[in-house]
């Protein structure tokens, strides 16, 4: 599945930039083939922002005149958006980057290892582009398939919300809120590429929201590396993004929200204005809250900027204030230092909570962070402990209950098997249907109500009673956002005529149409 947003895109040409750029070899022409005219293949490692990262520079490359393709063998240059969180990404991407050298393909390598360790030797004689230089793809990949090597890299503003986007998901936007993080863990390569934290401006944040709900999304993915801190750079904070958000967001639940992955220690000053998103109708009633460790003295160590007791009374707090209230977390095992008692702290978090999803990692040092340098734990007892955990994990079913009962549910993706259809309760529970192209058809990007029949431990299956049809009033607002976007695409096609989308004059007529 696959969708082209375009509607706000510049003419060819304003991909270009000031700043770094300079390269090696080649000059122009590619050997005479006219710019924008190759075929591209993106891969992309990680996380949901480097998935969004991935969707608006495959846009920019698709408006540019690119044509896209899957199979790696058929295209002229490769866009590789990395990941440098655990070391067997790296390791993949490493595998990616040789491939791709003895196939003589020109290669730009974006995201976060670039960013974060531009001297390792895998990027040697390929372009580098770095994680606030998205908007740069197009003159990065031209002068790479034009024989240069660039180099990408220095910090600039973030980039625009507005740029083209091609979905992986047509039905699914991922918004990034912000990039970096105002923590400083002691084991994470992420805030070597991502820096500090740079949030974008709630106004700019609905506006895309409201352009995605426009072109049809029925799911809205917030990410970030940590959606608590979200703002405080800015003068502002969460619970004012959350309720500007809400505040355009459908009621019958024809679109939903999910709200991205927190850190403890930011989002404790708003729990309440968390806990009421939650409880919108079209805000899914889950959030990834990773704690890492149960012991105080391994949270110190990590340098998590929280402690055990703060990680309870959030999970408390709206486990009690949210219905169904769904929360997973992440846990690292054998991490420098940690003693058997200290992991059995962990243990006996996890069995008190019994998380519905439990992210299990073995500690890996990554190079050029504070945890490297730390006296390791045996490997033999990391897998140990790795293995005691996910057995755990394994011994509880937190779906049982569903079985029997009829719930409502939000169909978005397509499952592994390449037939099932992915769908989610309120509370994002995965729920696996009957596929096929008819019920493709039928069913992608729509709420049905079902009966469960089957739990399994980390999804169930269930048969379609209902497909839900869309408020006609919602219907009619998305129409007049869609003919908005349409006429605006129109007149930048036309003469590069830029429509002042943000003006508070644009917006205060748009409310005033769409609510009469």
């Amino acid at each position: 599945m696959e969708a082209v947003v375009d509607a706000r895109a510049r003419r060819r040409g304003g991909a270009g930039g000031d700043g770094e750029g300079e390269g090696e070899g080649g000059g122009e022409g590619g050997g005479g083939r006219r710019p924008g005219t190759a075929k591209i293949f993106v891969h992309t490692f990680g996380c949901s922002h480097n998935h969004s990262d991935s969707e608006f520079m495959a846009g920019q490359l698709r408006r540019y005149g690119y044509e896209l393709v899957d199979a790696p063998e058929k295209a002229d240059g490769w866009l590789v958006n990395t990941c440098t969180v655990k070391n067997p990404s790296q390791s993949a991407m490493n595998t990616v980057i040789e491939r791709g050298k003895a196939a003589n393909k020109a290669m730009v390598i974006a995201g976060c290892v670039p960013q974060g360790d531009k001297g390792a030797k895998e990027l040697r004689d390929v372009s580098l582009l770095g994680v606030t230089q998205i908007d740069r793809v197009v003159e990065a990949m031209e002068r790479t398939l034009a024989g240069d090597t660039v180099r990408m890299l220095e910090k600039k503003a973030l980039p625009s919300l507005d740029l083209p986007k091609v979905r992986r998901n047509e039905f699914v936007e991922i918004l990034p809120l912000s990039t970096g993080c105002l923590g400083a863990c002691t084991y994470c390569k992420t805030k070597h590429a991502r820096g500090d934290l740079g949030s974008y401006e709630i106004s700019a944040l609905v506006s895309r929201v409201e352009q995605a709900m426009a072109e049809g999304v029925s799911e809205v993915w917030l990410s970030s590396e940590d959606t608590g801190a979200y703002g405080i750079d800015l003068g502002t904070d969460v619970a004012a993004l959350f309720r500007a958000i809400t505040a355009v967001l459908p009621t019958d639940g024809s679109v939903m929200l999910r709200l991205g992955m927190t850190n403890p220690p930011y989002i404790l000053a708003h729990l309440d204005a968390v806990a009421e998103a939650m409880r919108h109708p079209s805000v899914y009633a889950w959030m990834h809250i990773p704690v890492q460790s149960g012991s105080n003295a391994v949270l110190e160590g990590m340098k998590r900027e929280y402690t055990v007791e703060e990680f309870k009374r959030v999970c408390d707090t709206l486990l009690a204030a949210v219905p169904g209230m769904v929360i997973a977390t992440d846990i690292i095992c054998g991490f420098p230092g940690e003693t058997d008692e200290q992991w059995q702290e962990t243990m006996s978090l996890i069995e008190e909570y019994k998380f519905p999803e439990v992210h299990i990692s073995q500690f890996y040092p990554r190079p050029g962070t504070p945890a490297a340098k730390m006296k390791r734990v045996p490997t033999q007892i990391v897998k140990a402990r790795s293995r005691e955990l996910t057995a755990l994990f394994e011994s509880y079913m937190p779906h049982e209950h569903l079985v029997g009962k009829t719930e409502r549910v939000w169909v978005s993706d397509i499952a592994r098997d390449g037939t099932s259809l992915v769908a989610h309760t309120k509370n994002y529970t995965q729920i696996l249907l009957p596929g096929g192209e008819d019920q493709r058809a039928r069913l992608m990007g729509r709420s049905a109500m079902v009966e469960i029949y089957e739990a399994a431990r980390w999804s169930c299956k269930a048969r379609v009673l209902e497909v839900l049809e869309v408020d006609p009033t919602v219907a009619r607002t998305t129409a007049l956002y869609a003919r908005y976007f349409t006429i605006e695409a129109a007149l930048v096609a036309a003469d590069d005529f830029a429509f002042p989308l943000h003006d508070a004059a644009v917006h205060a007529l748009l409310h005033k149409l769409t609510h009469r």
